[in-house]
């Protein structure tokens, strides 16, 4: 299994000062309890097991994601899972992105993509990284589980 650190090393020299101070920008802002580790073969931090025991998904083995950070071969992606069942959230990110990025915002449910690694608003991510703590999301996903289960 590869450690964060390999992870970091492997990615391609076009991305490494980008992915390095996304990372640190994230590391940054990122509310307190969240611990880093990889998941789903990348950096991801995670509600430990220990503060939310049911696990993501009910797998009792598999602590609660929150956000990743991906390097691929076009591009680097911010999974944010918070933000796919926050609309609030989203159009607030969605506006300001706009506001901060010339280039349209390259987006799915939870993972925003940076092609170019000159127009990475690190600001605005460190900003929407601290805008859920560790409580609200836990609360969130919990919200939203329940109610696809009915």
């Amino acid at each position: 299994m590869e450690t964060i650190n390999e992870y970091i090393e492997n990615i391609d020299e076009k991305w490494q000062p980008a992915y390095r101070k996304l990372a640190e920008v994230v590391a940054q802002n990122i509310p307190e309890g969240f611990v880093l580790q990889m998941q789903y073969g990348m950096p991801t931090y995670v509600v430990p097991l220990e503060v939310y025991s049911a696990g993501y998904l009910d797998r009792k083995d598999e602590p609660l994601p929150f956000i990743s950070l991906a390097a691929q071969k076009k591009h680097l992606s911010l999974y944010h899972m918070g933000i796919m069942g926050d609309k609030e959230l989203l159009s607030w990110f969605q506006k300001e992105y706009e506001k901060s990025v010339p280039t349209k915002l390259n987006m799915g449910k939870s993972c925003i993509r940076f092609s170019n690694p000159k127009n990475i608003p690190y600001d605005l991510i460190g900003e929407l990284v601290s805008k859920i703590s560790m409580d609200e999301w836990v609360a969130s996903y919990v919200l939203h589980t329940e109610r696809d289960k009915k």
